[in-house]
């Protein structure tokens, strides 16, 4: 009788993951987060341009750590290309952050697999382990409130029409 018990919980259970994961509005990859702050980001670009995330309150902003010897990062960053011209239009701010790389090393593949983009360079990795991603590529989305609310880990094909739809449904109040 245990037994028949726990497989009739083990099946309810799956059926409301699957009728939850249905109703969910979330792309797939996607995890809400507890809105907690979001840590201090604040680093220099190739060129030496400064950027503080405590200067993008009031808008969404999608954070990027990457590296290019990451294969699913080298995989993603052609989508967040493609998907930062679809979004132009929008508030949302996008931020790629690379982990631990030179600027020649970065220079290098931005120039070939995404030379619209740039990024911002965590040159000792401390930036990176202050976010604390579970490995590369992840993106956080950050309210205009500077909460973390969104996490996807691992690569995505941000190009794609349900992420688009997703991040312009972010910024649109």
């Amino acid at each position: 009788m245990k037994a028949m018990n726990r497989f009739i919980l083990i099946i309810c259970i799956l059926m409301l993951s699957a009728v939850h994961a249905k109703d969910s509005p979330l792309p797939q990859g996607i995890i809400a987060l507890d809105g907690r702050p979001a840590p201090a980001l604040k680093l220099n670009d190739m060129d030496g341009h400064s950027f503080d995330l405590k200067d993008s309150r009031g808008h969404w902003v999608f954070v990027h750590f990457w590296a290019s010897w990451c294969g699913p990062c080298r995989r993603e960053m052609p989508t967040i290309q493609t998907m930062a011209a679809a979004i132009k239009d929008t508030s949302l701010e996008i931020v790629l952050v690379n982990t631990a790389e030179t600027d020649e090393e970065v220079f290098t593949f931005l120039g070939i697999v995404a030379p619209d983009l740039e990024s911002l360079m965590d040159h000792d990795g401390l930036i990176t382990e202050r976010w604390q991603p579970r490995g590369l590529p992840s993106s956080f989305l950050v309210d205009p409130s500077g909460k973390l609310r969104y996490v996807a880990l691992g690569g995505r094909v941000w190009d794609s029409p349900e992420y688009i739809t997703f991040l312009r449904r972010l910024v649109t109040p």
